[in-house]
């Protein structure tokens, strides 16, 4: 509890105010009670405040609306993974620094930055992935994904799979994500 002296001449009525009553002392001083917020407006306040905040962090990660693609082509065959370690260096064809979990993979006549969906036809997973690099070079396989990829298609222990490859075109509408 706070206290401070009553000015002269003020008011003995008591006044409320949204952080305490605010009421005189028998020697003239003005003394503060907090008020005490009940547990449900307590909880709502804090929920407000979490929304608020909720809202204002999601609004910042934003990403704009995801290109909206079309099957061009579809080709079928062998798909391997490859990474750092076995790519003779961290630079693709295209210039751009290799990572292993990137969405991206290597095709031998593609143009560079043509997105293509790669569906693992023993389990039926797939992703979409970039054309950033060029391979494989061993005959009956179509592309090389990285090794991140390979892993959300499940293929990481059978090394290479069957695969459909749908060569994707941007159809020039968005579509919110």
């Amino acid at each position: 509890m706070f206290a401070c002296k009553k000015p002269p001449g003020a008011p003995k009525a008591v006044a409320r105010h949204s952080g305490g009553d605010y009421s005189p002392g028998p020697h003239g001083e003005i003394a503060i009670k907090p008020m005490k917020q009940s547990a449900p407006t307590l909880r709502f306040s804090l929920l407000a405040l979490g929304s608020c905040l909720l809202a204002a962090c999601s609004s910042m990660n934003a990403s704009p609306p995801a290109p909206k693609l079309q099957v061009n082509s579809v080709e079928h065959g062998k798909a391997s993974f490859y990474s750092i370690r076995c790519n003779g260096g961290t630079h693709t064809a295209s210039g751009e620094t290799l990572r292993n979990d990137a969405l991206t993979a290597a095709h031998k006549s593609l143009p560079m930055g043509t997105k293509v969906r790669v569906i693992n036809l023993d389990n039926g997973k797939s992703e979409i992935v970039t054309i950033n690099d060029r391979g494989p070079y061993i005959r009956g396989r179509i592309i090389d994904v990285t090794v991140g990829v390979a892993k959300r298609l499940g293929f990481i222990t059978a090394g290479v799979v069957p695969v459909k490859v749908e060569i994707l075109k941007d159809i020039g509408e968005t579509q919110a994500s």
